[in-house]
């Protein structure tokens, strides 16, 4: 990050204290020139949620090996990406040898995929069984991605998975394991994250910590504490909207966290959710939608972002359907946003 993230919150808004009529912040975003990439060069990336990590047969797609990754990547730059996000959900990175990490290095660049990221996906650092062992992998898959050129690794706390949630057509449609809420846990999340960081900088690599359902990022004002109590120049927010506005029961304004979170992003995951109310009888029903149509406006999210500063990659998200398809689609929505926004200037 070119800014420590406390400095990059500015104090021109009291994000603890919006009042709807104060959320006309983001119609009046004035983006400074120039911006850090022309609309064609920005950094967009897809998700690789579409790609199993278990091959038929019940091979790993790390035991597959470099011609089945280049087989799901080519997919991808076939679609129009030139970017892409290592999740360890598809490939652990952690858990490469030397010569796996050269030979996936060798195939982005074969096919000219940058990896504008790595993540580790659900391997939370506090975990009361798992959290050594998370936080060792999680210091691995640092070391792994400045092994194949990725800048920036993205990091959460959110848990596995329920029985339950895998079960259901939608996993956020049931409530899953959350964070504890006692002060020492938290407290030790802070110390351990501040320990990837400093490992993080010494080999030039930016952590962005997600937003999530259920965690200590689970609503913005968590999210925005979180961040600034870590208070490493390296560290910032991935601000997923999308993982704050799909909960089923009464939310903040997307306006709202918006304005919170976005001044102290350094790499964004987008995806949009449609939200049906009906708060007489207690319904809230959410469903994936595109980012044009569904609640959020990324228009004006985005250029309120760039307003404060933003300058890192978006990933495209997507759940159901080709998911694949509604990322280029997303792909392409995103730099019509970027280059109107250069034209505004």
């Amino acid at each position: 990050m070119s800014a420590n993230p406390i400095d990059r919150a500015g104090p021109d808004v009291d994000r603890s204290r919006l009042e709807p009529d104060e959320l006309a912040i983001l119609d009046t975003a004035v983006v400074a020139a120039p911006l850090a990439h022309t609309a064609e060069e920005w950094p967009i990336a897809a998700a690789m949620l579409q790609f199993p990590s278990v091959q038929p047969g019940g091979k790993t797609t790390r035991d597959a090996g470099p011609d089945a990754w280049r087989t799901a990547l080519r997919e991808m730059a076939d679609s129009g990406f030139r970017a892409v996000e290592i999740p360890s959900a598809w490939l652990p990175l952690s858990e490469l040898s030397a010569a796996e990490l050269d030979s996936l290095a060798a195939v982005l660049s074969d096919l000219g995929m940058d990896p504008v990221a790595t993540s580790v996906v659900r391997k939370n650092i506090i975990d009361a069984a798992q959290g050594r062992d998370n936080l060792a992998l999680t210091h691995r898959a640092i070391d792994a991605a400045a092994a194949i050129g990725s800048p920036h690794v993205s990091l959460g706390m959110h848990e596995q998975l329920t029985r339950q949630q895998r079960e259901a057509l939608w996993f956020w449609t049931v409530d899953g394991a959350a964070n504890p809420l006692d002060r020492d846990s938290r407290a030790l999340a802070i110390r351990r994250y501040r320990d990837l960081a400093n490992h993080a900088a010494e080999v030039g690599i930016d952590l962005s910590i997600e937003s999530y359902e259920g965690t200590y990022l689970g609503t913005a004002d968590d999210a925005v504490a979180f961040i600034l109590d870590i208070g490493r120049d390296n560290v910032g927010l991935n601000p997923d909207l999308g993982n704050l506005i799909r909960a089923q029961r009464p939310i903040e304004r997307w306006e709202s966290m918006a304005v919170k979170m976005l001044p102290l992003a350094n790499y964004w995951h987008v995806k949009n959710y449609s939200r049906a109310e009906n708060p007489a009888t207690g319904t809230f029903l959410t469903i994936p939608s595109s980012l044009a149509n569904g609640l959020i406006n990324y228009r004006k999210a985005i250029r309120y972002a760039l307003s404060q500063g933003f300058h890192g990659a978006f990933l495209c998200e997507n759940y159901g359907g080709d998911g694949l398809a509604v990322a280029a689609d997303h792909q392409r929505y995103i730099r019509d946003i970027l280059r109107t926004t250069r034209q505004a200037q």
